[in-house]
């Protein structure tokens, strides 16, 4: 069966993909999860019977860690917290400058339309919007604020940092027990792999 690929180059200034064991201080990740790198896709595009599965990103930046802090405002605060109205202060350790090409494979995911191949279709659907800059919502790196400086076609100036080697010892692969509408169920994946700047998400 023919494979229908997709990718894309995105980067800037700030970006956070959280590790769940590191509690309320926050420390992110050296790359996207797989369920960050899909919602990067399908802020582009998007079709009923098909969906992107990413299957590996490269790093193109060295990775960098600094300091952040965050104001809360939800309704997971403190009782006196809530009553004064005030903010609860998250501090984070995120990634500075960052950049990565993501790789993914489109699959089926429902019952394609009469004589429509889905998975063609959401390819050039993908590969359009992404051209011309169109998105269902705008792309962020992990939190909503971190937004990109750039998300399109890969660039040549861009290149892997091939000195990257890292085993992450657990990796958040997704919060859903299965990659399309799935029930709350974190599914985790052990000693992921880092070799020459990149991250095998199916490794």
């Amino acid at each position: 069966m023919k494979k229908y690929e997709v990718y894309f180059e995105i980067e800037g200034p700030n970006a956070m993909f959280s590790r769940p064991d590191t509690g309320a201080s926050f420390v992110s990740y050296p790359a996207p999860t797989f369920s960050a790198a899909k919602g990067m896709f399908e802020s582009i595009a998007r079709v009923k019977s098909a969906y992107v599965k990413p299957t590996k990103v490269e790093i193109c930046r060295p990775i960098q860690y600094e300091k952040y802090a965050t104001n809360y405002g939800g309704p997971l605060r403190k009782a006196n917290q809530l009553a004064q109205k005030a903010s609860y202060q998250h501090m984070a350790m995120i990634l500075t400058n960052v950049c990565y090409r993501i790789y993914g494979e489109i699959l089926l995911c429902g019952k394609e339309p009469d004589g429509v191949n889905s998975r063609h279709a959401l390819q050039e659907i993908f590969f359009r919007r992404l051209s011309k800059g169109q998105y269902w919502h705008t792309p962020c790196l992990g939190w909503k604020e971190f937004v990109p400086s750039y998300i399109g076609p890969f660039r040549k100036e861009s290149k892997v940092e091939t000195s990257i080697n890292e085993v992450i010892p657990s990796m958040l692969v997704s919060p859903f027990d299965v990659d399309i509408n799935g029930n709350p169920l974190p599914r985790y994946v052990q000693n992921v792999r880092i070799v020459n700047g990149v991250l095998r998400y199916d490794q």
